[in-house]
């Protein structure tokens, strides 16, 4: 799994989102595509990631649904 997934299983759960080896690179690509961050960047995505939380969790968690069709 990616470096910063397991920080995020809170996040997972409130956009009912469960993480599976079928799905997470999907997920993983998601999110950098909205953070803007190349992807495998794993710690520059980390750092973007938090900051998109703060600024707009509801947005981010449409992104991670909408990821899941």
């Amino acid at each position: 799994m990616t470096c910063y997934f397991r920080h995020l299983k809170d996040v997972f759960d409130k956009a009912g989102v469960e993480v599976t080896n079928e799905n997470k690179r999907d997920l993983d690509r998601a999110i950098h595509a909205y953070v803007g961050v190349e992807y495998k960047d794993c710690p520059s995505t980390w750092r973007a990631v938090k900051v998109s939380l703060a600024e707009d969790e509801e947005a981010f968690l449409g992104v991670l649904r909408e990821a899941m069709g």
